[in-house]
């Protein structure tokens, strides 16, 4: 059986990534794209990368184009999704790749983005551990509605959750610095930055606890260790396509040791495909991420700040973003959830949007 699929905003970084892993999905057929200033221009245009698709037509974002298909992802900007979706038949699975529907507490929706708070959707990373030995997996079987996580949030939560949930950690004492590739800055900020900075360079922004995944990571962090977190996060926008590498820093609790740590960690994601728990004194580069829907982890202990230290690497635009969306779709429709996932490695020379 194969699903009809709309890809809203389809001309974007993350537009184009969703058209390379639909492009991949046996059971997926695409038969509408929309955008808004590239209404009436060819999909080649913008992502050569996906020539099955090449001479598609991007068309307006209506309810009357994205209605009547199974499957609608939503890759739109901040708040966007929340009015296209309510255009969209209750039958239909889904999918917003962007923020509306992640945040459970309306007065973190108001603080960190503004507006009126659209609602909470299935949260779209089944490999987060939201209490005990439960994964957010047996949540999205059969939902109809899925909010697919921040990148950053991915790299960070993925990172520590194991430690949380099994007491390893402190949960008030939590820093992480990240470094991000331009991609998941959207297109016309990624444009903006060659225009300005040279390559090569790399710069701090939204610094001061101010970005807006803050308080996606506390919430995520908050199930994992069963009380609240609290997390400083800094984001750093370096010069390279794709990918995130996320160092994650937390004061141990009495007992803990690296040994336990590798243990705690093994054994939390012993069963998932796509997450990979590096040996002692390894650790992951995010070019071994490019184009594939994996999270890679490196874990040592700093004895003299006494902390964990957990690096973990993914693409921002596969397992942060348009991988994880497709991973979720399959659980929801109760495909086997690695569908369309497992051959989709970019070259890691000259790797396309």
């Amino acid at each position: 059986m194969a699903f009809s699929v709309a890809i809203a905003g389809a001309s974007g970084n993350v537009g184009g990534e969703l058209l390379r892993l639909v492009a991949e999905h046996p059971q997926l057929e695409l038969k509408t794209v929309t955008a808004s200033s590239m209404v009436g221009q060819k999909v080649s245009s913008l992502h050569p990368h996906v020539p099955v698709y090449a001479d598609m037509v991007f068309s307006e974002n209506t309810a009357a184009e994205l209605a009547g298909h199974d499957i609608v992802f939503l890759a739109l900007p901040h708040s966007k999704s929340a009015e296209v979706a309510e255009w969209l038949s209750a039958d239909s699975l889904v999918i917003d790749c962007g923020a509306d529907f992640r945040l459970e507490s309306e007065a973190d929706w108001k603080k960190f983005y503004g507006g009126e708070h659209a609602g909470t959707w299935t949260y779209g990373m089944p490999e987060l551990l939201i209490g005990g030995a439960q994964k957010q997996r047996e949540l999205l079987k059969g939902t109809k509605r899925i909010a697919v996580p921040g990148c950053n949030v991915t790299a960070i939560t993925i990172a520590l959750a194991p430690g949380l949930a099994a007491g390893l950690i402190e949960p008030d004492d939590i820093v992480s610095i990240l470094s991000a590739g331009t991609s998941g800055a959207g297109r016309g900020a990624t444009e903006h930055l060659f225009e300005i900075e040279p390559t090569g360079s790399a710069n701090a922004y939204q610094v001061g606890g101010i970005h807006r995944h803050t308080p996606e990571i506390e919430q995520n962090l908050s199930k994992s260790a069963g009380e609240r977190i609290q997390i400083s996060f800094t984001p750093i926008l370096v010069s390279m396509e794709r990918g995130i590498l996320a160092v994650n820093t937390a004061k141990l609790k009495p007992g803990a040791t690296l040994e336990l740590a590798h243990k705690v960690w093994a054994e939390a994601y012993a069963d998932e495909q796509f997450i990979k728990v590096y040996p002692k004194g390894e650790f992951p580069s995010t070019a071994d991420t490019i184009g594939e829907n994996n999270a890679l982890i490196g874990l040592a202990v700093d004895e003299h700040a006494d902390r964990l230290v957990a690096v973990c690497a993914i693409d921002n635009l596969v397992k942060g973003t348009g991988g994880a969306a497709i991973q979720s779709m399959n659980i929801a429709l109760g495909l086997p959830e690695s569908t369309g996932l497992t051959a989709i490695s970019l070259a890691k020379n000259g790797a396309k949007k």
